[in-house]
């Protein structure tokens, strides 16, 4: 894991985030701290991981979320060499969706 992320500031980002409740706080909440386009950014870049699990080529995933190549390609090596962050979730997520069904 990367040291120079970790930060009393960081720290107190994550801690603010883990006191969101639900979606709607979590929108109210985005909305403010983030940009229109840093958030829609990283919903793409979860996007992208999520359709490279899938086996999706990074043509069908640039034509469906609309990022570039360059996107595709860093958030492959992320979910290759990164701290499985994306994974970590995203199997979280499909467990979820499975104890629902």
């Amino acid at each position: 894991m990367n040291s120079k992320i970790r930060t009393a500031a960081v720290d107190y980002l994550f801690d603010a985030i883990m006191e969101l409740k639900n979606k709607e706080e979590c929108y109210i909440f985005f909305e403010d701290i983030c940009t229109i386009n840093e958030l829609l950014s990283l919903s793409q870049r979860f996007e992208v991981a999520s359709m490279l699990r899938e086996k999706k080529t990074y043509l069908e995933i640039a034509e469906h979320t609309g990022a570039s190549t360059a996107t595709i390609s860093r958030v492959n090596r992320s979910l290759n060499y990164g701290n499985d962050g994306y994974d970590m979730v995203l199997n979280r997520m499909e467990s979820r969706k499975k104890k629902k069904k």
